[in-house]
């Protein structure tokens, strides 16, 4: 279980999506692994395949799928993939607002924290969204690739300040404007 619980850590490492820092915190919480079933090895190499509903929560982090592989190497976890129509991330970041990701398919490469989102991603946080058939974010550097493969992808940037509003889109006071014979 422990090889488990190190690769589920790495886990937490896919949300610092669009450069900003998952809840740094959450890392030295108690995590939690649920699934319907759990099978494989746990030691020197290997697959560890979750099914029948996982749900891994860490803190503010709450990840939840179908079901989910943990790829084992000299028994250190390297890749854990997690799939299902669709599987969901939402985590609070350090700056305390909120992201929230989904994908049919999120595969992350524990070695080279480099994360795949595929089929129908969704990336949601207070800097944005982002959405496609593919993206590919290293967490390590923060370069972000999607689209170019014959998909769209769109993003969408908020602006700055919501509140502060146009003046052309607050409508004026209403005021009367004396004319000729009137008493005013």
């Amino acid at each position: 279980m422990k090889i488990l619980f190190a690769a589920a850590c790495a886990i937490s490492l896919l949300v610092p999506t669009f450069a900003a820092s998952a809840k740094s915190t959450d890392r030295n919480q108690d995590m939690t692994i649920d699934a319907g079933a759990q099978s494989g090895t746990l030691v020197g190499d290997g697959k560890t395949t979750l099914s029948q509903g996982v749900v891994i929560t860490q803190g503010t982090l709450d990840l939840r799928s179908s079901d989910a592989e943990i790829y084992m190497k000299d028994g250190e976890a390297v890749r854990a993939v997690f799939t299902g129509k669709q599987a969901k991330l939402k985590q609070q970041l350090d700056d305390g607002s909120w992201m929230d990701a989904s994908a049919d398919r999120i595969d992350y490469d524990i070695k080279s924290e480099v994360l795949v989102m595929t089929g129908n991603y969704h990336v949601k946080s207070a800097r944005g969204t982002n959405a496609g058939q593919k993206m590919t974010y290293n967490t390590r550097t923060g370069e972000m690739n999607s689209g170019g493969d014959g998909t769209r992808v769109r993003t969408v940037i908020p602006p700055k300040n919501k509140t502060a509003a146009p003046a052309a889109a607050t409508p004026a006071a209403k005021t009367t404007v004396p004319t000729a014979g009137s008493k005013k």
